[in-house]
């Protein structure tokens, strides 16, 4: 079959930039022991022809794939969906091509997914999920990276968002406040986001010389679990009365949102009462809050993209192991300072 006119050739960009087509082949791939002014000059041909390389080729020679699969346990959600745009951002950095599946947190889908993704030859895996639970691994014969749920094996490379310091800021604006009656309100009192995170401030609290007000209160992930756990801490407080707590820390923006609108249901004003804090810097809530939250965003697209970084220098022979805690940022806003 003759070849489509204006197709340009490797020869032609060995020709412009005076080398072997060999050197082309290892610039553009960056393969063999070039100098790096040679490897630039070979790119400034390319890119000035509009060579596109051959990807079978490319595969081929390489022997692998040049693609990833991005394993996600639900349907890309609130926590998947910034997990796998930051590792996709830093695949395509890398030349990569990701191959997206979501499981729907069904066992029998993800085996599925992961059978086509091995069928398929992909070069790694990074698998995700909606909880920061730990998770069976997989068992494929190429490297995987877990990012945001970690494997239950502890040898495995997982990324993970580092929640003792998130509530270890949390602590600090709160004293900094001067705010020194704090009660918790966490969500599910069998996942790990709820039991770390009311850890990790009690134990920020107390390296500050403080407890925390009451046991922790746990219920369902909801504004409306936000609104019963106020009632709870405030019990039969009346306005005027002396408050129990001079601060609430929510386990997420959801329940913090709740709080808030419970607080001023019953005449107590946020933050000059009482200050609120969530946790996941959700959009949704944290802005739509009255007034907007101070919370902790995990920086998810951050943690995807270590995932990715950590899968290619496996996939290169330099694989890590055990966890990695991927690290947060303290959001200020309203419900802690009063500013709009």
């Amino acid at each position: 079959m003759a070849e489509a006119p204006g197709v340009v050739r490797i020869t032609d960009v060995a020709a412009l930039a005076g080398v072997s087509p060999s050197t082309v082949s290892k610039a553009l791939n960056d393969t063999g022991s070039l100098r790096p002014a040679t490897r630039a000059r070979v790119r400034e041909a390319a890119e000035r022809l509009g060579f596109v390389p051959d990807a079978q080729a490319r595969s081929l020679s390489a022997r692998r794939s040049f693609t990833v699969g991005l394993l996600s346990t639900d349907s890309a959600g609130r926590f998947s969906l910034p997990v796998v745009l930051g590792a996709e951002n830093a695949l395509v950095g890398g030349q990569i091509s990701a191959l997206l599946a979501t499981a729907r947190h069904d066992p029998v889908r993800e085996q599925h997914h992961v059978r086509s993704l091995v069928a398929r030859r992909v070069d790694g895996i990074i698998v995700t999920g909606r909880t920061t639970d730990p998770r069976p691994p997989i068992q494929v014969p190429m490297p995987v990276v877990y990012a945001y749920s970690p494997s239950q094996d502890p040898r495995d490379a997982s990324v993970v968002p580092d929640d003792a310091a998130g509530m270890a800021a949390v602590a600090a604006h709160l004293v900094a406040l001067g705010r020194r009656r704090v009660a918790y309100v966490g969500g599910r009192g069998d996942q790990a986001a709820s039991t770390l995170r009311h850890r990790a401030l009690a134990a920020a609290l107390g390296e500050h010389g403080h407890e925390l007000v009451g046991e922790p209160l746990f219920g369902e992930w909801s504004e409306r679990w936000g609104r019963l756990a106020v009632d709870l801490v405030l019990g039969d407080h009346r306005p005027g009365d002396p408050l129990p707590v001079d601060a609430i820390a929510f386990a997420s923006d959801q329940l913090a949102r709740g709080g808030c609108d419970r607080l001023r249901d019953r005449g107590v004003r946020v933050p000059e009462d009482v200050a609120v804090t969530g946790y996941d810097d959700w959009d949704v809530m944290a802005l739509a809050s009255r007034p907007p939250l101070t919370t902790v965003d995990p920086q998810l697209d951050r943690l995807g993209q270590r995932a990715a970084e950590l899968l290619l220098a496996a996939i290169d022979g330099r694989p890590a192991q055990g966890p990695e805690l991927s690290p947060p940022r303290l959001v200020v806003r309203g419900s802690t300072t009063g500013d709009a």
